[in-house]
């Protein structure tokens, strides 16, 4: 009967064990047990492991596990190796060259502003810009407007990592720096403004013609010599009487040097404005202009003076003296400031074109002002 009783307790204690066993193993008493929370989380670590480690071998080939771990993305090693890639649906291509912002100033109601085919020409040159558009009447638009006294839209003003590249070592004479930004010179590239924050000023000894308080003004550059200003002048002449309360028409010298007798002719102009007959004279010029384009000296120019009824002593003496040359490179200067490449060249307000108008577009463009 001991025996009997010994071997139960034995069974006992073994069963005891057991079940203790068993708990140390598994658990079955919910969340609520550290247990199997521990067990749980050790689980899914173990499983994301396994994932990553797949992964890293299965997939791209430009990541690692050291790369991964320090956050950088892809492998240095095995990127410079490449000088392409592809990921998802994007291609990327090794540049030697830094990333560079650019904001672009524009005006985004203004479809003559949008700088798409600027950014074309320009991603061309320089690859790794990045472009941000800014609005030209925002807080940072209007920070930048006075920064570089900006005049035509749309602007481009570069971060400091513009000369870093091989675009700024060959054009750095195009780019205007303050502090650490880089505006770039749009008109000595040639590309036509979209629109003018400001217009050149009218000054008192500019050739005038209409009411000078007039809300609408036609500014025109132009060269006596040039054959397109001539027909623009010709539209102009037809129009001006009926303007002559309403619009003021205002001429500037823009004399291209490869005309040899453009200065002496606007000094001739300039001449007769001092005796109140430059638009005379300027009709002469032009009726003529074939007939002293290939001349040289000024015998012509005295010649057409007398014919208009100015005072030959006055005037010879003028032109002689080249009085108003000064005059001359100022209106040049002046068209430089304002992206004017060529002529004619007519504002009309803040609305430029750049070559001949006829008199009817001309009306037109004149109409569309004084409706506003």
């Amino acid at each position: 009967m001991e025996e009997d009783k010994k071997d139960e307790n034995i069974k006992e204690g073994e069963v005891e064990k057991i079940e203790s066993e068993k708990k140390n193993i598994s658990c079955d008493c919910g969340d609520g047990c550290a247990c199997c929370k521990n067990y749980s989380k050790k689980t899914k670590n173990l499983i994301s492991a396994l994932i990553l480690i797949s992964g890293l071998f299965v997939g791209s080939l430009f990541v690692d596990l050291s790369q991964l771990v320090k956050s950088s993305g892809f492998s240095q090693k095995n990127l410079n190796k490449t000088d392409i890639f592809e990921v998802g649906q994007k291609t990327w291509v090794a540049y030697n060259e830094p990333a560079v912002t650019l904001q672009v100033v524009s005006d985004k109601s203004c479809a003559e502003c949008d700088p798409a085919e600027a950014l074309v020409w320009l991603r061309r040159v320089s690859p790794t810009i990045s472009a941000e558009k800014v609005n030209f009447d925002s807080e940072e638009g209007k920070k930048l407007i006075e920064k570089f006294s900006i005049k035509t839209l749309p602007a481009f003003i570069f971060s400091e990592a513009i000369i870093k590249t091989e675009f700024y070592a060959q054009a750095q004479t195009i780019f205007n720096q303050k502090d650490d930004q880089f505006e770039l010179n749009t008109q000595e590239l040639g590309l036509t403004p979209g629109k003018y924050l400001e217009t050149p000023q009218v000054n008192e000894n500019d050739a005038t013609f209409g009411n000078k308080d007039a809300k609408v003004k036609v500014i025109v550059f132009s060269d006596f010599e040039c054959p397109y200003c001539k027909a623009l002048y010709q539209s102009l002449r037809q129009i001006m009487g009926q303007y002559s309360d309403r619009v003021l028409f205002v001429h500037k010298n823009f004399t291209l040097d490869f005309h040899i007798q453009a200065i002496p002719a606007a000094l001739a102009a300039n001449c007769a404005l001092e005796q109140g007959k430059f638009w005379e004279y300027g009709d002469k010029l032009f009726a003529n202009q074939i007939n002293w384009q290939n001349t040289t000296g000024t015998q012509k120019f005295k010649e057409y003076a007398q014919s208009v009824g100015l005072k030959i002593p006055q005037f010879n003496q003028c032109l002689d003296s080249k009085k108003y040359q000064e005059k001359i490179e100022n209106d040049k200067n002046d068209a430089a400031i304002f992206g004017v490449s060529g002529t004619p060249a007519v504002f009309v307000n803040n609305k430029f074109t750049n070559g001949v108008i006829n008199a009817d577009d001309l009306k037109k463009s004149i109409e569309d002002e004084l409706a506003k």
